[in-house]
């Protein structure tokens, strides 16, 4: 059953991309694992941790906190899919779809931002 979380459609993005690269960093370099995987893993679970955390927020101001936390971490996800392209570790249509994907999840946010400030003449 459905949470009103779970039909948030930032969060399903979220969510998708963080499975979504689980599989994708399981074929990185061995030697990598406690690198670049661990990096990108400890940010894109805490895009979705971050919009959950934000989501059970009383106040608009404390949603938009850590949404924009969330955005912070989506950023430095994306940056290290293209690092991890430049380093060799991902095939360019891999690295440019998921980042395509980031791009798209940063705009959403970015959205829910504004629909949460419209509703709060205090932000």
């Amino acid at each position: 059953m459905a949470t009103g979380l779970e039909n948030l459609k930032i969060y399903q993005m979220a969510e998708e991309l963080e499975l979504m690269l689980h599989k994708v960093t399981g074929k990185f370099p061995n030697n990598e694992r406690f690198r670049s995987v661990d990096q990108i893993k400890i940010s894109l679970a805490a895009v979705a941790n971050n919009i959950s955390e934000g989501y059970t927020r009383h106040s608009y101001k404390k949603k938009v906190r850590y949404l924009y936390i969330a955005k912070g971490e989506a950023e430095e996800t994306k940056r290290n899919i293209i690092r991890s392209f430049k380093k060799g570790f991902l095939e360019k249509k891999i690295a440019e779809e998921i980042t395509d994907k980031y791009t798209e999840l940063l705009k959403a946010i970015s959205g829910y931002i504004k629909f949460l400030k419209s509703k709060d003449i205090n932000l």
